[in-house]
């Protein structure tokens, strides 16, 4: 930069900060040096500017997003193994990245065997909604009933409520892994029958609808629970053998490991 500073830079800048236009006080020198090594013209300068600044916003909103959402890890579709599952409808769930089920405040519920990849598609399209500025938020359904049970002793559970109620897309994993009791029951159908018309969920689950009364014990709820998400929800159901068992196999079969064993 010119050891002569631009006229007003100063006031500039403060004006930039006021406005909350961070990224291009931050930038401001290089981006005049740019300007008028590229002769810029003014309109194309402040496209320019306001691009930058746009961007960097959106990426602090995806990271904090990312952040918000609890992910216990970070998987992306690209990374699936889609050759692994005999049987998996690929086209609706790549389809589910355009995001319009969540315009819909509708559901995508995903049924398999343990170990198919079921967690993995939900954290994916959850974290692909965060890069579309989508809020979600993601929890296995033991923690987020241990959370409201815990909410309610200490006079919180509408905040706790809330906080599954609020993102459009809350993501509830392991359904059916372990039986609700009656509280826990009437709890998880508080956050289905508040999230209805309002968000979208993605649900995993090893149990078919049928056996959802294994999970809830009473016929009624698990009834009246499956008929919301089935009203405005997609199932996909996903078949074939365990990675794990798939893993431990070829572990098994690892020449090196043989040669390890003789």
């Amino acid at each position: 930069m010119s050891q002569n500073k631009p006229p007003h830079r100063q006031e500039i800048l403060d004006a930039l900060e006021k406005f909350y236009f961070f990224h291009t006080a931050q930038h401001y020198d290089p981006l005049l040096n740019d300007a008028a090594r590229d002769n810029l013209s003014h309109q194309d300068f402040l496209h320019r500017l306001l691009d930058g600044e746009l961007a960097a916003r959106h990426e602090k909103t995806v990271l904090r997003l990312i952040r918000e959402a609890h992910f216990p890890f970070i998987k992306t579709i690209d990374s699936y193994d889609w050759a692994h599952p005999t049987k998996i409808p690929k086209s609706l769930i790549l389809k589910s990245l355009d995001f319009d089920f969540v315009r819909k405040n509708e559901h995508l519920i995903f049924l398999s065997p343990s170990s198919l990849g079921k967690t993995h598609l939900s954290i994916a399209i959850a974290y692909a909604a965060c890069q579309k500025e989508i809020k979600s938020l993601f929890t296995t359904a033991a923690d987020m009933i241990n959370h409201l049970v815990a909410s309610k002793s200490d006079q919180s559970l509408e905040r706790a409520l809330k906080k599954y109620c609020s993102p459009r897309l809350l993501v509830i994993d392991e359904l059916g892994y372990l039986p609700l009791d009656k509280q826990g029951r009437d709890l998880f159908f508080q956050v289905i029958s508040k999230r209805s018309g309002t968000g979208s969920i993605i649900l995993t689950t090893n149990k078919p609808f049928k056996n959802w009364n294994d999970i809830f014990e009473d016929n009624a709820v698990a009834t009246a629970i499956a008929e919301r998400l089935i009203e405005h929800g997609e199932l996909i159901k996903i078949e074939g053998p365990s990675y794990r068992i798939k893993a431990r196999k070829q572990k098994m079969l690892d020449p090196e490991l043989l040669d390890q064993n003789k």
